[in-house]
């Protein structure tokens, strides 16, 4: 490697363009070979940095979403899901409400799509350049619960207030008491005005009370969270049972 392109690879590293300078020798080479103007060669180069930052910036905001699964609404069967039509499944795609800081509720019993609809609008919101954080109501509440002794969980909580979509599974899993609940009002109304929030459950807020265990802090909760909402009831079979896989198969 001549000194020149030592030192080229060296200034392109100062200016933070590593990519660049990852491949500028293979690049050079074709430039020539291919008989590219500056122009072609520098759109080129720079638009090669611009791909490979994007990419890293997708890496990046998937590991702070903390999905656990990888789930997309292509995969997602709307026409197995009459609680939704095509239109209304299209405007969530679109994700304008995530802009309008709305919230979404998404009701109904285990296996419907629940977690697969939160998760797959979660993803697109990552690939549109959102911040997101997915978090389950038990550990929330282990992580609220935490808080005050242990950093993992204040970095957690510290990403999902940070976040413009904060997706809940499972809110009415588990009974909490008084002052979980109170924990988790607090968050609640930290997130109020400035995140966009999915929840999923099998029980309907009407519910809620009997299992946050206060109704005043329900009242409050339910407040915030319906405030600009759309409460989604799925129905249909379970997703697992129809789609199971077997041992001997399906014949």
């Amino acid at each position: 490697m001549s000194e020149s392109l030592v030192q080229l690879k060296h200034s392109l590293k100062t200016l933070k363009l590593a990519s660049i300078a990852e491949v500028i020798e293979e690049q050079l080479m074709e430039a020539e070979t291919n008989g590219f103007s500056y122009q072609q060669f520098l759109t080129k180069l720079l638009g090669y940095e611009i791909r490979k930052r994007e990419e890293k910036q997708l890496a990046k905001r998937l590991k702070w979403a903390d999905f656990p699964v990888h789930q997309s609404l292509d995969e997602f069967d709307i026409s197995a899901q009459p609680a939704l039509s095509r239109q209304q499944f299209q405007q969530l795609r679109e994700l304008l409400w995530i802009e309008q800081v709305y919230n979404l509720i998404l009701l109904g019993p285990p296996g419907v799509g629940k977690t697969h609809l939160a998760i797959g609008l979660g993803v697109e919101a990552v690939q549109q350049g959102y911040k997101v954080s997915f978090v389950t109501m038990d550990h929330l509440i282990q992580l609220l619960r935490t808080q005050e002794v242990t950093r993992s969980a204040q970095t957690k909580l510290k990403r999902i207030t940070q976040s413009d979509l904060v997706i809940i599974d499972d809110l009415m899993f588990m009974a909490i008491n008084r002052h979980e609940a109170n924990l988790f009002f607090q968050l609640i109304n930290k997130l109020y005005g400035q995140s966009s929030v999915i929840i999923t459950s099998n029980k309907g807020p009407e519910d809620w009370g009997e299992l946050l265990g206060d109704p005043a802090i329900t009242t409050a909760i339910l407040d915030r969270l319906l405030h600009k909402s759309e409460v989604i009831h799925l129905t249909g079979d379970s997703y697992r049972l129809k789609y199971r896989k077997t041992i001997f198969g399906n014949d």
